[in-house]
């Protein structure tokens, strides 16, 4: 099975699937409760029972007040007195701890009761409204902190507390004011590590960013519109730089902080820098490609800023394009290189700094608030009144794409929806029909939709 996926990423809800070895030789289920039954029922609701003994500091996960979380799609930094404010709505938080381990912002959030725990998860609503920031009772699994990114993934952890060291931006206890504010949090506890998985410290704490404050006195930028909710949560803001889409992560290691991506694992014979500039150019503004000259597979990204790299990184690592699985990690170069005069080079470096088709130059652009993982449906927008949908299918039929489904928006003909066959097709569809001459001055604006037809 590793070995056939290892070739053939399975992919769920669009997102590749990777599979590797556990470090555990059995799975354990004799101390579960309901054993047998398959899942347990609490509170009317039908959980899945985690397995794992529930002894040496941990819980079966739905009993305990420890939630792990997990922010997706990080376009803005997400500090720890956001998260505070956030969870409080459910009840009295005691404990977090942040950190970035595989190249994810996750926390360990402890509340004073297992209840508060549960309702935080699983109560429905929204965190949302439009293009305002919204808060009032709701669950989290699956919102997003700010429009369209920070999506926040909630589960419950298999600890019953946590054990924090230090109060500082990257852990807080808040029982515990007395306690030293130290460079990092230390090495995990024995009980604390088993539910990781591995033992280590905890990689890379995460400390906000330049220009947040603390929660409850954010500033407010021009032109964000905030809206409160009688008897909730006070607005949380955002930068006027993290609007603009140029908010840089501190407290990151050097490597995480670097706007240069190494791409590896690519189709030497079909692969080019203006497709790479498409291609990742739906996460950011994308100004320099060099792929490199004795090793062709692999290729060097260097995107506007950090953040732009890390979105870009965490969108496309796993994805297939032309039948190879690529792989995005961040390079160690700080810049990419053009070639220097008489030096052979093929075409195989670019400088997009100048491009027009870039999409993020123009602060609080509403791309912004349209990045989306790959899928097999694309948006189309920028279609003149005179191109019919069977001209659209056509053009896609034409360069060899199978068209599963296609509408036009019923409000605005300019935009519309198509599906192809794969998210892989999706993707190399983008990559060549995007910025197409559709006539009448008109160049077709391909993106990646959140929605199905």
């Amino acid at each position: 099975m590793l070995n056939y996926y290892t070739t053939a990423t399975p992919h769920l809800r669009s997102q590749p699937v990777f599979i590797q070895y556990s470090n555990h030789r059995e799975l354990k289920t004799d101390n579960l409760p309901n054993h047998g039954r398959g899942n347990a029922v609490h509170s009317g609701s039908m959980n899945l029972s985690r397995s794992g003994p529930a002894s040496n500091g941990t819980v079966v996960g739905g009993q305990s007040p420890v939630l792990r979380i997990i922010v997706e799609n990080l376009f803005y930094p997400v500090s720890l007195e956001v998260l505070h404010q956030i969870f409080s709505k459910f009840g009295t938080v005691l404990k977090i701890i942040t950190f970035t381990k595989n190249n994810q912002f996750q926390t360990l959030l402890q509340y004073s009761d297992p209840m508060n725990a549960h309702h935080a998860k699983l109560y429905d609503g929204s965190l949302h409204s439009g293009t305002r920031l919204r808060l009032f009772s709701g669950g989290f699994d699956g919102q997003n902190i700010y429009n369209a990114c920070c999506t926040l993934r909630v589960e419950y952890s298999k600890l019953s507390s946590l054990n924090v060291k230090y109060n500082n931006d990257k852990s807080r206890d808040f029982t515990r004011l007395d306690l030293p504010s130290g460079d990092s949090q230390p090495a995990l506890d024995h009980a604390m590590a088993a539910a990781f998985g591995t033992p280590g410290i905890i990689p890379s704490p995460y400390t906000g960013a330049a220009g947040f404050t603390p929660a409850m006195a954010f500033p407010h930028p021009a032109g964000l519109s905030l809206q409160v909710v009688p008897g909730t949560l006070e607005p949380l803001s955002i930068p006027a730089s993290a609007m603009a889409g140029r908010m840089a992560i501190h407290g990151m290691p050097p490597t995480a902080m670097n706007s240069v991506l190494l791409v590896s694992n690519l189709n030497p014979n079909n692969i080019s820098p203006q497709g790479l500039f498409i291609l990742f150019g739906v996460y950011g503004d994308v100004h320099r490609v060099k792929i490199m000259f004795n090793k062709k597979e692999n290729a060097l990204i260097q995107m506007a800023d950090a953040t732009q790299a890390q979105l870009a990184m965490s969108h496309l690592n796993g994805q297939r394009l032309h039948g190879k699985v690529m792989r995005v990690t961040v390079s160690k170069h700080q810049t990419v290189q053009l070639p220097r005069e008489g030096q052979e080079d093929q075409g195989l470096t670019k400088d997009f700094s100048g491009s027009p088709l870039h999409r993020f130059k123009k602060p609080g652009s509403k791309n912004f608030q349209n990045i989306f993982p790959p899928s097999a449906t694309l948006h189309l927008s920028n279609i003149p009144p005179s191109v019919t949908d069977e001209i659209l299918q056509n053009l896609f039929a034409a360069c060899g794409y199978s068209v599963r489904a296609f509408k036009f928006f019923l409000k605005d003909r300019k935009m519309a929806l198509i599906q192809l066959g794969s998210v892989e097709e999706a993707i190399q569809a983008l990559i060549d029909l995007h910025n197409h001459d559709l006539g009448e001055n008109h160049h077709l604006r391909v993106s990646f939709s959140k929605s199905t037809i």
